[in-house]
This record gives C-alpha cells, structure tokens and sequence, in this order.
C-alpha cells in the first residue's frame, strides 16, 4: 500500500483488515466495506493527566480502530469481533509491528472464547423476535456459532463462509423459516458445548504485553 493510501486509512495504523461480509464472503451487490484497524498513540501522550482515546471512527465511513492496548486487552477477553480482525483474510496495512501482531495472533486465543462466542450469539437471538425476525441479524447469529465451532476445534475462527454462504444468505434473505433457523441455532449451541477445546485454558498474556512495550518503546 502506498503512503497515500495509508493516510486516507490513518497514517497511525499498524494494521487495518477489511471484515464484515467481505472477508466473511457472504457480501453481495451493494455490501459496504467494513474496516476494522489498530493504532498507536505515541508513548508520550500516555503521561498526561488526559489520555489518549481507546477508539476512533473514520475517517472512511464503515472503518472502526482500537488503540493497540485496548485491541489486546479485547482479544484477550476472547471478544470475537476483534479475534477474527486477526485472521481476515483482506489486509490492507500491515507495518512491521501489524506484522508482528498477525504473528502474534494464537497467543490471544483460549477456552475463553469457547464461553465468548456462545454468549455473543445468545445475545444476538435474545434481541430477535420469532414474530418478525431481522434476518441478517440472525444470519450474523448462526454465523457466530460456526465460527465459534471452528475456533475451539481447530484453533482459529472461521471467517470465510464459503461452504455455508448460499444457506447463510438465504437465512439473511427471509426465505427459511423461523423454526429452521432456530433449530440450526440450537443444533450448533449442542456442538458448541459438547466438543472438546483444542485452545489452551488462558491465553499468552506475557508475550502480548513483550509486543505492547516494545509498540511503546518505538513510539517514544
């Protein structure tokens, strides 16, 4: 990526991924391009009584960033939107420390997210009414649990839903109904409970905060 193009994105970044139905391939004419990316506040900043923000939106609409100590203290916690941020596969800024961040990336995953996932798409189904559904949240539903499903089998998050795209978008598109959906729902919360964890029972704490104090160390 050019300079010029890393500035139209945030000339802070180490690292922005596309996600959303993009990097999920479940995108379809008219999609947006959802950005999701990690800045750096100088270190000197940090001591001022007013401290740096966590977050930003824009400056591209639909793009999101998180402050790389609020980024890691997240995945740590297993949040899921951030955890798949590390395995999109639409990169588009990588400076040597997103680099080092993408390599980084199993060190944040543990039997937390086994816990995470679940919660997260529990959520999504309480805020749905059977009565008259919002369809692609539900489809953002079973798409959790799948991704979920993977994480704990094989390690990393599925972010790629070719093999489920064309019964995912018909989810989003209305044209299953309700008792469908939800019995896929509770088919994959079974699974989800009952598959044993290949993921460690906490996540690498010391090696993330090696790579966040040498982030501040190269940015004072």
């Amino acid at each position: 990526m050019t300079s010029r193009e890393d500035a139209r994105l945030g000339d802070d970044l180490i690292l922005s991924v596309v996600t959303g139905s993009r990097a999920y391939g479940l995108d379809t004419e008219g999609s947006d391009t959802d950005r999701r990316g990690i800045f750096v506040a100088p270190t000197q900043d940090f001591w001022r009584l007013a401290k740096p923000p966590t977050h930003r939106e824009g400056p591209l609409p639909e793009q999101f960033s998180w402050e790389v100590e609020r980024f890691c203290v997240l995945a740590l916690a297993a949040n899921p939107t951030v955890l798949e941020c590390l395995w999109s596969p639409l990169v588009e800024v990588s400076t040597p420390y997103g680099e080092r961040l993408l390599g980084l990336r199993e060190a944040f995953v543990s039997r937390r997210a086994h816990r995470t996932f679940a919660r997260y798409a529990d959520d999504q189904f309480r805020r749905l009414d059977p009565a008259a559904p919002r369809w692609k949240q539900a489809m953002h539903m079973i798409r959790l649990l799948l991704s979920g499903l993977h994480l704990v089998r094989h390690g990393e998050p599925l972010v790629r839903m070719d093999g489920f795209r064309d019964r995912l978008l018909a989810v989003r598109r209305g044209e299953r109904p309700w008792a469908e959906v939800d019995a896929w729902r509770i088919s994959l919360n079974a699974e989800l409970a009952a598959t044993p964890s290949v993921l460690p029972a906490e996540p690498d704490q010391e090696q993330v905060e090696e790579f966040l104090m040498d982030v501040r160390r190269g940015h004072l």
